[in-house]
C-alpha cells in the first residue's frame, strides 16, 4: 500500500499482521526487555519490515536500533523510516535519498483535544474548507509525523507541530512550509518539503522522500 506514494528509489515493506517466530537480534531485544505486549509487536514486526525493505536493496539483516528521540539507527549509506499503528506496520529505506518519512494512522477522527495541539489556526481554517469523506485531522497529524520523521536526520534537532505550517490538497499531495530555520543541503537552506498521502485498508498513509543528485525526483514524494 505505501509503495502508491513513494518513488521508485524508495524500496519499502509493510504488514497488516504481526507474523510468528520473528527473531530480534539481541540489541534490539535489550531495547524492549521490559516493554509491554503490544509494544514488543509492533517494534518486532517493524523491524522484520525494516529488513525486509533492506534485503530488496541488497543488504544482509541487521539490528535496527532506535538512536536519538528514537529514530531507527540504519546502515551506513541508507536512509529510512519506520511506522507502525493498530493493524499495520511498514519500513522504508532508499540509498539515493537524502531523507525519508513515513507515517500510519487510523483512518478516523482524532481523540477530542488533540487537534488544538497539532494544528495551527489557519490550518484548522483549512480543513474546513475541504471537501468530505476524509478524516483531515487524522491525514494533517499524519502528515506532520512524516515531515518530523524526514527532517530530524538531516538536523538533529526537534521540530514542533507549530513550527511546520501544512497544506493537504484532496489530489493526493501536501506542502509543509517550515516555520523556523530549516536543514541545510549541498549549501541551500530546505524551507519546506513536498509528500503525498493515501486513504486505503481503514487506514491513512503520509510520505516524504527527499532525492539525492543521483535520485530522480520526478516520480512519486519528493
Amino acid at each position: 500500500m505505501i509503495e502508491k506514494i513513494l518513488p521508485s528509489w524508495v524500496v519499502s515493506a509493510e504488514a497488516f499482521d504481526d507474523p510468528p517466530g520473528v527473531t530480534l537480534f539481541p540489541e534490539e531485544e535489550a531495547v524492549i526487555a521490559r516493554a509491554v505486549d503490544k509494544r514488543r509487536r509492533e517494534f518486532t514486526t517493524a523491524r522484520h519490515c525494516a529488513r525486509q525493505a533492506l534485503r530488496r536493496i541488497g543488504l544482509a539483516p541487521v539490528p535496527i536500533v532506535p538512536g536519538a528521540r528514537g529514530a531507527p539507527g540504519w546502515p551506513d549509506g541508507v536512509v529510512g523510516a519506520i511506522t507502525h499503528c493498530a493493524g499495520y506496520r511498514a519500513a522504508a529505506v532508499s540509498r539515493e535519498a537524502l531523507s525519508v518519512g513515513i507515517d500510519a494512522e487510523p483512518h478516523d477522527a482524532l481523540p477530542d483535544g488533540v487537534l488544538g495541539t497539532v494544528a495551527l489556526a489557519e490550518e484548522q481554517d483549512a480543513m474546513e474548507r475541504l471537501g468530505p469523506g476524509i478524516h483531515w485531522d487524522r491525514l494533517l497529524f499524519s502528515a506532520k509525523e512524516s515531515v518530523y520523521k524526514a527532517w530530524f536526520p538531516l538536523t538533529g534537532r526537534w521540530l514542533g507541530f507549530e513550527e511546520a505550517h501544512l497544506d493537504l490538497s484532496p489530489s493526493g499531495t501536501f506542502t509543509a512550509r517550515f516555520l523556523v530555520p530549516g536543514p541545510v543541503v549541498d549549501g541551500r537552506e530546505l524551507t519546506g518539503f513536498t509528500g503525498r498521502w493515501l486513504v486505503a485498508e481503514g487506514l491513512v498513509v503520509t510520505a516524504i522522500a527527499l532525492p539525492g543528485i543521483a535520485a530522480d525526483p520526478s516520480p512519486g514524494a519528493g
